[in-house]
């Protein structure tokens, strides 16, 4: 009498594990052939790493530090290098035509606004009507700085209330972000950064989330932004004086 085909239980401790044992079973199809190692593309992932930290390390380094790496880097590189950061400045300046921060009239919204952003990015800065709001007042101050800094941005500002009939000084400062004719991003108040201890930097992080700066831009350096950033002690009397001297620009 022939005995049904009945399942059979083989002692299998590790089946991952590189025994003669476990070959014999492979072959047999009772236990599956075993997974690749990651270990190879792990190791090639960090060579990629590695090999690209290598070729970006003078990332953000201006043609002042690459003079200093003259002594540490192969000459050729340094030149090719220095070569692209002239191109990329030089881009730069002739993209830089704003550099200030431009006052608007609702009526000149859809020119200055709307229409200018197919050619760059446009911020609009909205403040409040009062002289109290301390978040408008440090806006203003940093608005110039940043309008200084990247000239190939426009910064616009706008009191709420004569943008928008009504606009609650609550609700103010408010940051409207425009590309290719549409609103890219809208801040409402610094609470979405960090209050009234915000600066360039939050700002900075701001536009490149959005595409409107890219990472390795030499104006990032962070010891340009500490420069150009007010300083945290005293920062509301600081904001005060920059907006009563803007005041007289925007009356």
């Amino acid at each position: 009498m022939d005995m049904p085909d009945m399942p059979v239980n083989v002692p299998v401790d590790d089946p991952n594990a590189d025994t003669e044992w476990n070959d014999i079973l492979r072959k047999k199809g009772i236990i599956p052939e075993k997974p690749p190692s990651p270990t190879p593309m792990i190791k090639e992932a960090l060579e990629q790493a590695r090999q690209l930290a290598h070729e970006n390390r003078l990332e953000g380094k201006d043609l002042d530090d690459l003079d200093e790496l003259e002594d540490d880097e192969d000459e050729d590189f340094l030149d090719s290098y220095r070569q692209k950061r002239m191109q990329e400045l030089a881009t730069l300046q002739n993209a830089s035509i704003y550099n200030q921060v431009y006052p608007l009239q609702k009526s000149e919204w859809s020119t200055e606004v709307t229409e200018a952003s197919n050619k760059a990015w446009v911020l609009v800065l909205l403040t409040s009507s009062s002289g109290t709001n301390d978040e408008s007042r440090l806006m203003i101050e940093l608005w110039r700085a940043l309008a200084k800094k990247f000239g190939d941005i426009k910064f616009c500002q706008i009191r709420g209330d004569l943008c928008i009939e009504g606009y609650p000084d609550r609700n103010c400062p408010t940051v409207l972000v425009y590309r290719d004719g549409d609103v890219k991003r809208q801040i409402v108040t610094l609470k979405e950064l960090r209050g009234d201890s915000t600066g360039i930097d939050d700002v900075q992080k701001m536009l490149l989330e959005l595409g409107a700066l890219k990472h390795g831009d030499s104006r990032l350096a962070s010891q340009a932004a500490k420069e150009n950033e007010p300083p945290r002690r005293g920062i509301q009397q600081s904001a005060r004086q920059a907006a009563d001297e803007g005041d007289s620009d925007f009356d």
